[in-house]
């Protein structure tokens, strides 16, 4: 293999992006703390599981602010990544680059299948991986009108979605439904709560097949690979027209779009706040139709609010100092996203501290701000003195590409 593909520098790679992928570490740390602490399907009669008015509060604010927003910065990340990535390889070795590019993802995959099915139910991994073998084979060679009319599209999707379930849900679907989910989370509670490391994986599996064993789970799976695949999309375009190398050029635009984005943001997030908090009881309904629009409309808008706040903070001398502790995490985002897993179900599960349950949103939020920024942050700059990448970063380089050609292309993500 030409060592042409080797490893980028630290000097050479994108700072700013290496900062926004560790601000999306910390937020999806936030997000994911819920599902790490209690089952999936606590609040699927619609009633509240935690009861206090800052709990409840802090549940508001936080998927206001936080939910859906920072998975898609991961996935507008991808879409970047897999512009850089792939033209270095193309460059390197056009003929078999596109056979490169699959190893790669094919071991992301099998990464994120040994992590939903052993570990941890949430994982994104092996989404990332299926998208990224769409892009690389169905969307390549598409141009870049064909890929904003999709990115149109995908934001349509909830509309299209809600009304189909509209039509379709009758009351006594949605019994059977919450029905199953009460029975997962007894199920989660009996094996997550109180099981050795074994039950929690055998726990793990049925929980995942559920999400793609039957029409009506899978139809909710496939929303969260449609919300996927539309920042994909935007980070696809982002990397063909070069944007995040020509930050300078692009500067001067930024704080309109910045600020117009913060505003749509959070009308429609407080839209779908109010609306959903209001429409508690389970099964489909005109108005919980206008929620999921606000919600995918707000996930989209926040998340290019906080990434132009990013980058234009990266530009100043100031904000590239504060910031620089963030892009080290952000430089070994795999072992950072697995490690989340490990440090929390060690802390939440039967077969570590036990404490599945006794967390509530308002702690939570505190203990993911802990982990990232007393564990997390530290950890990365003291591993990153003496190494070029994450641990889980070179085995899937060497994975990739073999032992010989260990040191390849990092500058995307998982």
């Amino acid at each position: 293999m030409s060592t042409t593909t080797s490893s980028l520098p630290a000097s050479e790679r994108i700072a700013t992006l290496d900062i926004v992928r560790g601000f999306a570490l910390l937020g999806i740390l936030i997000m994911n703390m819920p599902g790490f602490s209690a089952s999936f399907f606590a609040e699927a009669d619609g009633s509240h599981l935690w009861p206090g008015k800052l709990d409840q509060f802090a549940e508001q604010a936080r998927d206001l602010l936080f939910s859906g927003k920072f998975n898609s910065m991961f996935s507008l990340l991808f879409g970047i990544g897999f512009t850089i990535q792939f033209a270095r390889m193309q460059q390197a070795d056009p003929h078999h680059a596109t056979g490169q590019y699959v190893r790669r993802l094919l071991v992301l995959g099998v990464f994120g299948l040994i992590h939903v099915t052993v570990f941890w139910t949430g994982d994104v991994l092996h989404i990332y991986a299926l998208l990224g073998l769409v892009l690389l084979f169905g969307l390549r060679s598409v141009g870049d009108r064909a890929i904003v009319v999709l990115i149109g599209l995908c934001l349509l999707y909830p509309v299209v979605s809600g009304a189909l379930r509209l039509l379709v849900m009758t009351p006594e679907i949605t019994a059977r439904l919450v029905a199953e989910s009460k029975a997962l989370e007894i199920s989660n509670n009996a094996a997550y709560g109180h099981g050795s490391f074994l039950d929690a994986a055998r726990e793990h599996l049925r929980e995942s097949l559920y999400f793609y064993d039957n029409r009506w789970s899978l139809w909710g799976t496939l929303g969260f690979y449609v919300q996927m695949a539309m920042t994909m999309l935007l980070g696809l375009l982002a990397g063909r027209r070069n944007w995040p190398r020509r930050i300078p050029e692009l500067l001067p635009r930024i704080p309109r779009l910045q600020w117009s984005a913060l505003a749509l943001g959070l009308a429609c997030g407080v839209a779908f706040t109010v609306i959903f908090e209001f429409q508690r009881a389970p099964g489909p309904t005109p108005l919980k139709l206008l929620g999921s629009l606000c919600y995918w409309t707000s996930r989209f808008a926040l998340m290019v609010f906080y990434v132009l706040t990013i980058v234009r903070l990266a530009q100043t001398p100031g904000g590239a100092r504060a910031l620089a502790p963030l892009a080290m995490a952000g430089r070994m985002p795999l072992t950072n996203y697995l490690m989340q897993t490990l440090l929390c179900t060690a802390l939440f599960y039967g077969w570590g501290l036990g404490q599945w349950g006794r967390v509530g949103p308002a702690a939570g939020l505190g203990l993911a701000l802990l982990i990232y920024f007393c564990i997390q942050v530290p950890w990365s700059l003291w591993w990153l003195r003496t190494h070029e990448r994450g641990p889980m970063e070179a085995l899937w380089a060497r994975l990739t590409y073999g032992r010989s050609a260990a040191r390849s292309i990092v500058q995307g993500t998982a």
